[in-house]
């Protein structure tokens, strides 16, 4: 089990159950970058917030400050590339305004996810979708597109799963029932997964 793993389970006995699928997610997620994939992150409400949050880490440093390669340096010109970091790369469909907006005006809400998946995914993508219930019907259509795309499928949810259990090839269920109380674990979980990712890639 990776450190990062570790950790945070030793500072979260609550989510031991949840070990082996958090490692599986760090695994699926490391060999997606490995070849030359993206992440696609997807949500409502707070977990919407979370797909965020999620992307925000992995596309700048997170507690490392991650420089760029000595040919990434060669290619910008020391001066550009001094400012800049090294990113693992990642979208999070919500913040995509003008397309989800005329989504909801032209056509059925539930599948605003779906469509980003079918126009943006590949088969060396993945897809992490985040629903504490788990029936978040906007995400489980995504999974769905992703699943049929081939995409590498992760989801994050509450005690049950939900349909997302049933949907997703890796699903981290939290041992709560309530909203805001599945959402405050969440959290720790995915800062452990982008610090395993920053590990193995910019160590």
């Amino acid at each position: 089990m990776h450190p990062q793993i570790e950790k945070l389970l030793a500072r979260y006995p609550v989510l031991a159950p949840c070990g082996d699928d958090i490692q599986k997610a760090v695994d699926a997620l490391a060999e997606t970058y490995r070849s030359g994939g993206k992440l696609l992150l997807c949500g409502n409400g707070g977990s919407a917030a979370d797909a965020d949050h999620i992307a925000g880490e992995l596309l700048k440093g997170f507690c490392s400050k991650r420089p760029l390669k000595a040919d990434a340096r060669e290619r910008l010109g020391e001066e550009l590339a001094s400012k800049l970091q090294d990113a693992l790369p990642a979208i999070s469909l919500h913040s995509l305004g003008a397309i989800n907006t005329a989504w909801l005006n032209d056509c059925d809400p539930y599948y605003g996810y779906a469509q980003l998946v079918w126009g943006l995914g590949n088969a060396n993508d993945a897809l992490f979708g985040i629903s504490t219930s788990g029936n978040s019907k906007n995400v489980c259509h995504a999974m769905e597109v992703a699943k049929a795309k081939g995409l590498t499928t992760i989801g994050l949810s509450g005690k049950t799963g939900g349909k997302l259990k049933t949907l997703a090839s890796i699903c981290i269920c939290v041992p709560d029932s309530e909203t805001f109380q599945i959402q405050e674990l969440h959290l720790p979980i995915y800062h452990a997964i982008c610090l395993a990712l920053e590990d193995s890639f910019f160590a």
